[in-house]
């Protein structure tokens, strides 16, 4: 396949490139215009790959966007996650809906933020949006690939979960604190923290590629997800770390400010409902398993 991808060179972009090229795929990246934003987000003309470009795609994998979890949330920098996320996702979509041989699939990263803070409600594909910023940025996220769902492109919106990979990302920021034995539970420690292996989340990439039923929303996540607590306790016990330390809820939010409140308190418990229907078969479904490879590339069994 001819696969046209933006955000390759992130954490999850950059393994699905592996992954996608040791199967024989053709990758294409897709840079932002950077020199010229006046004449649109994405540089059509420089479309970068390791051979001559295709003369059609047969997927488009969109996964840029600004990073949400990096300092305070300003009013400016509040303006960049969603400018980035809508207007890129829907330039992109109008082109993919104008090309002469359209692609078969548009996947849209989204991410569990679209349900905001419902404590230990159980939330699949079909529960209802949040009413905070976070989820506001995800539905509009979600919306502005409309153009290609128009033009008869079959559309997935893939809702990402906390992303555990031992080559960056959110895992890594939390190591220091945890390695210095000065890391413990935050808030009360009860708010759900739905997560994923970057293993799965490429095989869920794949498994979507290879499905033409699957279309919508499709939660990216494993099907176990755990309290705060049970994560900070799982993370300490592979470490073999103390987690004594605890950050009460006003710290956080002193701390960490709009973003503490709605990454770091907010409870999301996501289930993979559409993977699940679908008979998908998880990879690396337990958190203790997932944190030990991570940290040392090795199975704990």
């Amino acid at each position: 396949m001819n696969i046209l991808i933006t955000g390759a060179s992130g954490l999850v972009g950059s393994a699905l490139v592996e992954i996608l090229h040791s199967k024989g795929h053709s990758v294409f990246s897709l840079q932002r215009n950077k020199t010229n934003p006046q004449s649109g987000f994405w540089n059509f003309t420089r479309i970068s790959s390791s051979g001559a470009s295709p003369a059609h795609f047969d997927a488009v994998i969109h996964l840029a966007g600004e990073n949400i979890a990096t300092g305070r949330w300003t009013k400016r920098k509040k303006e960049r996650i969603l400018k980035s996320r809508v207007e890129g996702t829907r330039e992109l979509a109008k082109y993919c809906a104008a090309l002469p041989q359209k692609p078969e699939v548009f996947i849209s990263a989204s991410a569990i933020g679209f349900y905001g803070n419902q404590g230990d409600k159980i939330l699949d594909e079909s529960s209802a949006s949040g009413s905070n910023f976070v989820a506001e940025v995800c539905r509009q996220w979600e919306q502005a690939a409309q153009p290609a769902r128009d033009a008869g492109i079959r559309v997935v919106n893939g809702r990402i979960g906390m992303v555990l990979s031992g080559k960056g990302g959110t895992l890594a920021t939390m190591l220091p604190s945890f390695k210095l034995g000065i890391a413990g539970i935050v808030g009360d420690g009860t708010q759900y923290v739905s997560w994923v292996a970057i293993d799965d989340l490429i095989s869920m990439f794949l498994f979507i590629l290879e499905t033409p039923s699957i279309t919508g929303a499709v939660n990216l996540v494993s099907p176990e997800p755990v309290t705060n607590y049970q994560f900070t306790k799982t993370l300490g016990t592979v470490l073999n770390r103390p987690t004594l330390f605890k950050m009460p809820a006003f710290a956080a939010r002193a701390l960490f400010g709009q973003m503490g409140e709605e990454l770091v308190l907010s409870s999301t418990r996501v289930i993979p409902g559409v993977l699940q229907a679908q008979n998908y078969r998880f990879v690396s479904p337990d958190l203790k398993e997932t944190l030990h490879h991570c940290l040392t590339g090795t199975s704990s069994t």
